[in-house]
């Protein structure tokens, strides 16, 4: 499903829970309280499963309501946290992950990664249903624990992925992102949680591609510290 087609359907779910809320408590104040265009109690029931549902629905609806009053705030920035463990050595993970133009393979609407020089990229993907491009910049590469970036034009984001080895052939992969979402629907987005679960499903196909493979397709092993 892609991301507009989430969002559409947390806000459905959410205005449809507030309404259908609205209509129990109204049909449990008895046949008179209720409009004439809506069933009554009896025709409704009172059955708790029923009403815990729509109970749910209407709070999903507030804590998102409260969400994008906090997204219309100009500047704001939202951080996304999200790990997982690949059985892989460290030195394997850390390997694929330098392939930087392999990234549309495993990330979620990245159309093109390429590699100007060995700490600037160029991104084009696809963000809200919308194509947008940008440029980043490597700030920091050591091998086998960590490579850290930020964007130097266009979408804002900045972040870190560490490598942590567990065991000769298991390593836990940990990512933090910081982004600033412009337009309205990037901000719906990060209001429904849609950055972590695009980074949550980015670490996953990663996994598969990695231990699928079980070894790296390339590799680059300089390290960068400013």
């Amino acid at each position: 499903m892609q991301m507009q087609g989430k969002i559409v359907t947390a806000a459905a779910l959410a205005a449809g829970g507030a309404l259908l809320l609205a209509r129990q408590m109204r049909s449990a104040r008895g046949p008179e309280a209720a409009s004439p265009l809506e069933p009554s109690v009896t025709e409704v029931g009172t059955r708790p499963g029923r009403i815990g549902a729509v109970a749910a629905l209407a709070l999903g609806g507030l804590l998102l309501s409260n969400q994008l009053r906090k997204a219309r705030a100009s500047g704001a920035s939202y951080s996304v946290d999200e790990s997982l463990e690949v059985n892989v050595p460290v030195s394997t993970a850390y390997n694929q992950w330098t392939q930087f133009a392999e990234f549309p393979r495993f990330m979620d609407s990245v159309q093109e990664v390429k590699q100007l020089d060995d700490t600037h990229l160029h991104w084009r993907a696809s963000v809200a249903g919308k194509t947008k491009e940008w440029d980043a910049e490597i700030t920091e590469q050591i091998p086998d624990q960590r490579i850290a970036w930020r964007s130097t034009s266009g979408v804002k984001n900045e972040g870190v992925v560490t490598f942590n080895r567990i065991a000769d052939n298991k390593t836990k992969i940990v990512l933090h992102i910081d982004c600033q979402p412009e337009t309205a629907g990037e901000k719906i987005g990060v209001a429904v949680g849609g950055v972590k679960l695009t980074a949550r499903g980015n670490l996953r196909r990663f996994r598969d591609l990695i231990e699928g493979r079980g070894v790296e397709t390339g590799a680059w092993r300089g390290t960068i510290t400013h």
